[in-house]
């Protein structure tokens, strides 16, 4: 179907005007940068599922900052923290292929599901594992150049990343632990305390083990994005014999937990204000918002969107989350500065 795509887009020219323009010598060359080439690489990045990128990029945003504070301004390394944020994004982009090919292989995905880059025919299924592939070396290039700029031990920065990177491909592929009611526990390990603690590690060249505490309120709001989509998908789950924990808990539960999931980390905020600054009533500016999200996941009917809602909710919530962290005037936790 991609190429269907790409051959409407082309300038409809009949065969016999292409032969003509070649014997005449005035056939225009195709521009690498032709509608149907920018429709293809477009293609592409929506298989990436950008919205969900910012599961990566704010924990990867909340340890650089962590890390800026925790260290003498010349100390922070900006060359250092692309490379970082560069080998993130490439890992969750890589996970989120694998999960588009193994939901589809497995017959997951259908016609009701929001990934249509195989159910479409968008891309194929060899193009699919060639992106991931693709995005995996990637992360595996940036990494290279992040230990060496890095003040971190290589060993210790393998020892994160390939964490992350293993993580992100047995989450559907391997084992799946998605498909065994573990991939909560995974999303909440690694869009949290894993990410954060390598971009603070990649700047200050040591583990901060307190800065886990400062990834729970992300790392929940972060799982609130997967409860809502194993939620709203449980039906269909059940059809193909996999088991989330929204299956686990049903319908009563898994709206209650989606409740404490996105309400605990402004209830935490509240705690940090009364008792160091202020400045940690920030991130309630989408309170409203996420008052709003929380009626919809309660209404079937509104069900379908709100996976995508609660990742946007993620990003506000987390980028006024790492302007608290420049604006508050201590750092409660991090013992090494």
């Amino acid at each position: 179907m991609a190429s269907c795509v790409g051959e409407e887009i082309r300038a409809p020219l009949t065969v016999d005007t292409e032969l003509t323009q070649k014997a005449n010598g005035t056939q225009t060359p195709r521009s690498p940068s032709s509608p149907a080439a920018l429709m293809k690489i477009k293609t592409y990045l929506l298989a990436l599922r950008p919205w969900s990128l910012s599961a990566s990029l704010v924990p990867t945003l909340l340890g650089s900052a962590l890390a800026y504070r925790s260290s003498h301004v010349h100390d922070f390394n900006p060359f250092t923290f692309l490379l970082t944020l560069f080998t993130i994004i490439s890992v969750h982009c890589a996970g989120n292929v694998v999960n588009t090919y193994f939901d589809f292989v497995k017959g997951i995905d259908n016609r009701k599901s929001d990934d249509r880059t195989l159910v479409d025919h968008i891309l194929t299924k060899d193009e699919v594992v060639s992106l991931g592939a693709v995005l995996y070396l990637a992360g595996c290039v940036g990494f290279i150049l992040l230990a060496m700029f890095s003040p971190a031990r290589m060993e210790h920065l393998a020892l994160v990343y390939f964490g992350g990177l293993s993580s992100s491909f047995l989450y559907t592929g391997g084992i799946g632990l998605k498909y065994i009611a573990l991939g909560d526990v995974l999303i909440l390990i690694i869009f949290g305390p894993i990410s954060v603690l390598f971009a603070f590690m990649s700047q200050t060249g040591y583990f901060e083990w307190t800065t886990i505490y400062y990834a729970i309120p992300l790392a929940l709001n972060t799982e609130a994005i997967l409860h809502s989509n194993n939620t709203r998908d449980t039906e269909s789950d059940k059809k193909v014999g996999i088991v989330t924990l929204a299956i686990l808990i049903g319908r009563t539960a898994s709206q209650v937990l989606y409740a404490l999931l996105l309400f605990t980390p402004y209830s935490m905020f509240v705690v940090l204000a009364v008792k160091y600054s202020v400045w940690y009533l920030l991130p309630l500016v989408t309170l409203p918002h996420a008052f709003r999200i929380e009626k919809q996941f309660r209404n079937p009917t509104s069900m379908h969107s709100v996976p995508r809602q609660t990742a946007k909710l993620n990003l506000f919530f987390g980028l006024l989350f790492v302007l608290t962290i420049f604006c508050t005037p201590h750092l409660p936790f991090i013992t090494r500065k």
